[in-house]
C-alpha cells in the first residue's frame, strides 16, 4: 500500500514538473494561482 502511494507522489510530481517545464514556471503558475484566489476572496467581501 504504501508503495503504491509513493508512486502515485512520484507520478503527480512528474506530470506537475513537465507541465510547468521549469521551476521558473512553477513559479509563476503558483503565482498566477494566489493572484486568482487574492481577487475572488475580495470580490466576495464586496
Amino acid at each position: 500500500m504504501t508503495r503504491k502511494i509513493g508512486l502515485v507522489f512520484a507520478l503527480t510530481t512528474m506530470i506537475a514538473l513537465a507541465a510547468c517545464n521549469t521551476v521558473d514556471g512553477a513559479g509563476k503558475d503558483l503565482k498566477s494561482a494566489g493572484s486568482a484566489v487574492s481577487s475572488a476572496s475580495g470580490e466576495s467581501k464586496k
